[in-house]
């Protein structure tokens, strides 16, 4: 099978023929509809996440058809169309796991990370990591509902009841969480790059209240303010944002550092908050929640072979929307 593979080389993968993987004991093997480029990727072959096991293929936001079933795997079917998240194996036993909260897993397994990932023309997942998806839909569509979808569907969990919600960094994530939040009656206000009217006025027609740059002052005190993009400066400028009690939720796995800020501005009883990873629970709840939402995503369709030029255009802010590579 053809596979794009991440030697450790930032920030470059190279395209490889290598053999269909096996599937073992409770996996099932998924040949590829498409696999979105996630921020997290980038931040594996750029360097800024440490350790994946390597060589490695990336990609978490998978969506393909079952095509073979290994020993010990019941409820699903050759044929059926499957998405393969961000979290692909935990261990079931440490305290997290035991209180719903596998997110925080002790010893957990990351698709594209740990795991080989959905570079590629077929990849293995734990059949228990795995989420049914819809026929009608195309596969490029779903795939970013994968990664971007479920974090900023989590994102939004954490940040509790809002009225008025601020989303920094208008991005593929973004996107989505805008369209569910203008759903269920919520105001949303989108800060993107200083001057980015692209994106302002994407965000605008997806249902924003409002749209501007992050530099500005928001129009209204936020109930709730999530950053997506990986910019440690935002948190200061999104808790001025925030009323009394509000949260400021970082929805990315890796940031750059948070530069000090007065006492001040987080007292009153805001509050900043990390998300990490996700839970099986928070697809059973997204994946319809989407539906019900009519979530449609934006995205930008690269051959297999073009993973690098995909992961540059993310890089260099290029996107409107998703990246998603097709086999």
């Amino acid at each position: 099978m053809r596979a794009m593979i991440f030697d450790g080389q930032a920030p470059t993968l190279r395209a490889a023929d290598i053999p269909v993987p096996d599937p073992a004991r409770d996996q099932v093997l998924i040949r590829l509809e498409a696999c979105g480029v996630c921020r997290t990727d980038l931040h594996v072959v750029d360097s800024d996440l440490t350790d994946p096991r390597l060589p490695l293929i990336p990609g978490h936001e998978i969506v393909g058809r079952i095509e073979h079933l290994g020993d010990g795997v019941t409820g699903l079917q050759v044929g059926e169309r499957v998405g393969v998240p961000w979290l692909g194996r935990t261990c079931g036993a440490c305290d997290f796991c035991r209180t719903e909260r596998e997110n925080l897993c002790d010893a957990p397994e990351f698709t594209g990370y740990t795991l080989n990932g959905g570079y590629a023309e077929y990849c293995v997942a734990d059949a228990d990591f795995v989420f049914r998806l819809p026929e009608e839909r195309k596969a490029a569509e779903l795939a970013p509902l994968l990664c971007a979808g479920l974090i900023g569907y989590r994102s939004y969990r954490l940040a509790g009841p809002v009225e008025r919600l601020g989303i920094y960094g208008f991005g593929a994530a973004a996107h989505i969480l805008c369209q569910i939040a203008v759903h269920q009656g919520v105001e949303v206000f989108a800060f993107t790059r200083d001057g980015d009217e692209a994106a302002q006025d994407f965000a605008r027609k997806l249902g924003a209240q409002w749209a501007g740059g992050s530099s500005h002052s928001s129009p209204a005190l936020l109930d709730a303010a999530i950053i997506f993009a990986p910019v440690g400066d935002l948190v200061p400028i999104a808790l001025k944002a925030l009323r009394k009690g509000g949260k400021v939720i970082c929805g990315g796995i890796h940031m750059s550092d948070i530069p000090a800020f007065p006492y001040a501005d987080l007292w009153q009883e805001r509050s900043i908050l990390s998300v990490a990873n996700l839970t099986r629970a928070d697809g059973e709840a997204f994946f319809p929640l989407a539906e019900a939402a009519q979530v449609r995503t934006e995205t930008v369709v690269y051959n297999l072979e073009k993973a690098n030029e995909a992961l540059d255009d993310l890089r260099n802010g290029r996107l409107q929307g998703a990246a998603v590579l097709v086999p």
